[in-house]
């Protein structure tokens, strides 16, 4: 029984260590990514090649405002790396900037958080388009 336990969690940490890396080199932010209301931005890595510049494409749901539209076509996020896959920084909307930190959490997942006065935060999900 002993035997099989090793053998499980040898193979067990194989395969995790084998995911891990493939995730590490598969994932880039670089692309066009969408939320649920059809929001899209373009992410790229700019500034060091570390950086991560985000450009408005459209704005939709209740965010879309005179005001907001303004920044369609706009660098709005300007973040710096500040672990693998996850980025700090600020994201311009809204009239005003607000603290944003970026992590892609999978391949074809970003969550995008802003929060002002460092208690009003917001977390989207945007899905990869291309």
């Amino acid at each position: 029984m002993m035997m099989k336990t090793k053998t499980l969690v040898a193979t067990a940490a194989l395969a995790l260590g084998l995911a891990v890396p493939a995730m590490g080199q598969t994932a880039t932010p670089e692309g066009v990514w969408q939320d649920r209301w059809g929001t899209t931005f373009t992410f790229s890595l700019c500034g060091d090649g570390t950086d991560l510049c985000g450009v408005l494409n459209d704005i939709q749901g209740e965010s879309r405002t005179p005001e907001n539209l303004k920044y369609v076509n706009q660098q709005v996020v300007q973040a710096d790396q500040t672990a693998p896959n996850k980025w700090e920084g600020e994201i311009t909307l809204d009239g005003g900037t607000a603290r944003a930190i970026v992590e892609q959490v999978g391949p074809n997942t970003i969550e995008l958080t802003g929060c002002r006065a460092a208690i009003f935060c917001s977390t989207l999900t945007y899905e990869r388009v291309s």
